[in-house]
C-alpha cells in the first residue's frame, strides 16, 4: 500500500473530534511502526490531503512532534524525521532502563493482570507472523508493543505517554539498522524469556533478565552506530 493510501486509512481515526493532539498522535504511531525514515521529509500537501486535515492543524501537529525530538524543523527546507545520534541513544536506554525495569520491579510478587499479560503475548505472536513473513519492520512493530506492554504493568497513563515518546525516538534508531533481521529476530525469544519470568510476578527476577536484555541492546545499536560512522 502507497503511503498515502496507509495515512489515508488512519483518516477514520481523526473522526468528528479532530484535534491537533490526536493528528500528533497518529503521526507518533507512524513513526513507532517505521513508517517515516530518520531525515525524511514529511510533504504537508500529501499528508494533509491523506489525512483531511488543514495545513494550519498539521503544522500544529509538527510542532508538537518536534517538541518531543521526533521532527526538525528546517529554515525554508520543510520538516524532516530527526536523525538522532549515539548520545540520544544512551540517553533513551537509561530511560527504558528507569521505566520498564522500575515497572517490572513493581511486580513485588504479585502476577500481573491477564489482560497486560495477554496484551504482551499478543505482541509476541505479532512478532512470530512477521518472522514468518521476513516482515523486518513488522517484527520491530512488534518488539516496540512488547515493550509498551512492560511499561503498563507500572499502571500509570503518564508512564504509557513516555514509553510512546520514547519508543518513537527509539524505532528512529531501528530505521538505521543496516541489518533489521539480524538485530530484531534474537529478541522474539527473548521476550518470550522475559514474559515468562513477569507471568511469575517475581519482580526482581523479571528486573535482572530484563536489565541484561536492555544492555545487551543498547551495546548492539551502539556498535552499529559507531561502525556507520567509521
Amino acid at each position: 500500500m502507497s503511503p498515502d493510501l496507509e495515512l489515508a486509512a488512519d483518516r477514520r481515526l481523526l473522526g468528528r473530534t479532530s484535534t491537533v493532539e490526536r493528528l500528533a498522535d497518529i503521526l507518533r504511531t507512524r513513526i513507532i511502526e517505521g513508517f517515516f525514515s530518520p531525515g525524511e521529509r514529511l510533504a504537508e500537501d500529501s499528508i494533509g490531503s491523506a489525512l483531511g486535515v488543514s495545513r494550519n492543524t498539521l503544522r500544529e501537529a509538527f510542532r508538537l512532534l518536534t517538541h518531543e525530538r521526533l521532527l526538525v524543523h528546517e529554515l525554508n527546507r520543510g520538516v524532516f524525521v530527526c536523525k538522532l545520534t549515539v548520545d540520544d541513544l544512551v540517553d533513551l536506554y537509561r530511560v527504558r532502563k528507569l521505566v520498564e525495569c522500575g515497572a517490572v520491579r513493581g511486580l513485588d510478587g504479585h502476577p500481573p493482570e491477564a489482560d497486560r499479560v495477554a496484551a504482551m503475548a499478543t505482541a509476541v505472536a505479532q512478532g512470530d507472523d512477521a518472522m514468518r513473513a521476513s516482515d523486518w519492520r513488522g517484527l520491530g512493530t512488534a518488539n516496540m508493543l512488547f515493550h509498551q506492554g512492560i511499561a503498563a504493568l507500572a499502571g500509570s497513563p503518564r508512564v504509557d505517554e513516555l514509553m510512546r515518546g520514547v519508543l518513537a525516538e527509539l524505532r528512529l534508531h531501528f530505521q538505521s539498522m543496516s541489518d533489521p533481521r539480524r538485530f530484531h529476530e534474537p529478541y522474539l525469544e527473548r521476550n518470550r524469556e522475559v514474559l515468562s519470568v513477569i507471568e511469575t510476578g517475581a519482580g526482581q527476577a523479571a528486573e535482572r533478565v530484563l536489565r541484561m536484555y536492555l544492555d545487551d541492546s543498547e551495546h548492539q545499536l551502539v556498535e552499529a552506530y559507531r561502525a556507520a560512522a567509521r
